[in-house]
């Protein structure tokens, strides 16, 4: 594997992890226990920066062109559809934190 695929496989696990977490933070919901699942979601977003940090690397070099231009290949499309959906299922799952505690009157 060279250089530019660990960094996409990079994005791809940072990406994993950040939805992971965001999935827990949906199980304090369930309990409402709105804090904990706040704390999860700041969890994923941090995690998530990872990623983002990864993808604009990428996009540099793309612009850049010259030998280091990333390959657009399904590793690549890959990655970009768990970075996306991972921001998805964050955002999400936030609101939903939002309108059940909403809804509970907290």
């Amino acid at each position: 594997m060279n250089e530019m695929e660990q960094q996409i496989v990079g994005m791809i696990s940072a990406a994993g992890d950040s939805k992971a977490k965001a999935f827990e933070a949906l199980k304090k919901v369930k309990e409402s226990k709105y804090d904990e699942a706040r704390a999860l979601l700041q969890e994923a977003r941090e995690i998530d920066l990872e990623a983002h940090k990864i993808q604009t690397q990428l996009i540099t070099a793309e612009m850049s062109g010259g030998e280091n231009k990333p390959e657009v290949g399904l590793l690549m499309v890959h990655a970009q559809d768990h970075y996306m959906t991972s921001q998805l299922a964050r955002d999400l799952i936030e609101e939903m934190i939002n309108v059940f505690e909403a809804k509970e009157g907290k």
